[in-house]
C-alpha cells in the first residue's frame, strides 16, 4: 500500500455515507412535520384523539431524528478526519519550504500533542455549555415578553375577539437572540485554536484536532439521543403513563425536556459545524503555526 491509502479509504467511506443524504433529509424532515401536525392540532381544536395520534408520530419524529443526525454525525466524522490528513500534508508543505523535517503523525507522548489533545477535547463541551445557556438566556426574554403583551395589550389575556399578539417582537427575540449567542461561542473555537497553534506549533494542533473530533463526536451522539429520549419520556407520561399529567413525574419530564430540546436541536448538531470550522481554520493557518510557534 502507497502513502495516503488510509486518508483515501476515510474520504471514500465519507462520501458512501454521503452519497444517501437524500434519504436522511427525508427521514429527518418526518420530524418536523409531525411535530408541527400536533401544534395545529392542537391549536385547531382538533380532539384529544387527534392530538393522540400526532403524539405518537411525534415520538417516532424523535427517535427517526436521533437516528438520522447520528448518521450525520458520523458521515462528518469522517469528513474532518480527511480535513485532518489535510491539514498535515499542509504542515509537512510549510515544514518542507522551511527546511525542517516533516511530520509522520502525531504522537500523544509528545507534550506538545497531548497539551493539544486536552484542550481540544475540552472544546465541544465548552461550545455546548454555551449554546445551551445561549437557549436559556433567550427563553427567559421570550417568557418577559410574552408577560409583557399579557399585562399591557388590553383583552389578550381574556381573548377577546380581535385582540392580536405582537408576534414579530417574538420572532425577533427568537433570531437576533440566536445570532448573538452563537457568536461568542463560534469565536471561542476559533480564537481557541489560534492559541493553541501559536503556543505550541502544528504538533499541538494535531492533538487539538484529535481530541476535538474523538470528544466532539460522542458529545454530538450522546445529545442527539439524550434529547430525543427526555422528549419521549414527557410524552410518554403525558399519555397517561406514570401518573399523568400534573403529577411529579411529569414535572421532571417536563425539567428533562427543556434541557433536551436544546440538546437535540441546538448544541448536538451545531458540534457538527464547530468541528469543521476548527480543522478549516488549523489548515488555513497552518503555515503561520509552522514559522511562528512557542515551544515548537
Amino acid at each position: 500500500m502507497g502513502e495516503g491509502y488510509a486518508i483515501f479509504g476515510i474520504s471514500m467511506a465519507a462520501v458512501g455515507m454521503l452519497s444517501i443524504v437524500g434519504m436522511i433529509i427525508s427521514n429527518d424532515a418526518y420530524g418536523p412535520i409531525v411535530d408541527n401536525a400536533r401544534g395545529l392540532a392542537e391549536m385547531g381544536n382538533l380532539g384529544e384523539e387527534t392530538i393522540r395520534i400526532a403524539d405518537e408520530l411525534d415520538s417516532a419524529g424523535n427517535t427517526v431524528k436521533a437516528v438520522t443526525k447520528g448518521f450525520s454525525i458520523s458521515a462528518a466524522g469522517l469528513t474532518v478526519i480527511s480535513l485532518l490528513g489535510a491539514f498535515l500534508s499542509e504542515v509537512n508543505v510549510a515544514l518542507a519550504d522551511a527546511g525542517r523535517p516533516i511530520i509522520s503523525g502525531f504522537d500523544i507522548m509528545e507534550p506538545t500533542v497531548f497539551f493539544g489533545i486536552l484542550v481540544g477535547a475540552a472544546i465541544p463541551a465548552v461550545f455546548s455549555a454555551m449554546l445551551i445557556l445561549g437557549v436559556d438566556k433567550n427563553a427567559q426574554r421570550m417568557v418577559a415578553e410574552i408577560h409583557r403583551q399579557f399585562n399591557t395589550i388590553v383583552g389578550l389575556r381574556e381573548g377577546k375577539a380581535g385582540v392580536v399578539p405582537e408576534y414579530n417582537k417574538c420572532i425577533d427575540i427568537a433570531t437576533t437572540g440566536a445570532l448573538h449567542e452563537l457568536i461568542p461561542a463560534g469565536l471561542m473555537t476559533i480564537i481557541a485554536t489560534v492559541i493553541v497553534g501559536f503556543v505550541g506549533g502544528p504538533l499541538a494542533i494535531g492533538g487539538f484536532l484529535l481530541g476535538n473530533i474523538a470528544s466532539g463526536l460522542l458529545l454530538a451522539l450522546f445529545m442527539s439521543n439524550a434529547g430525543g429520549l427526555w422528549d419521549n419520556a414527557k410524552k410518554y407520561i403525558e399519555a397517561g403513563n406514570e401518573g399523568g399529567k400534573g403529577s411529579e413525574a411529569h414535572k421532571a419530564a417536563v425539567v428533562g425536556d427543556t434541557v433536551g430540546d436544546p440538546f437535540k436541536d441546538t448544541a448536538g448538531p451545531s458540534i457538527n459545524t464547530q468541528i469543521t470550522v476548527v480543522s478549516l481554520v488549523a489548515s488555513l493557518l497552518s503555515g503561520l503555526f509552522v514559522a511562528i510557534s512557542l515551544f515548537h
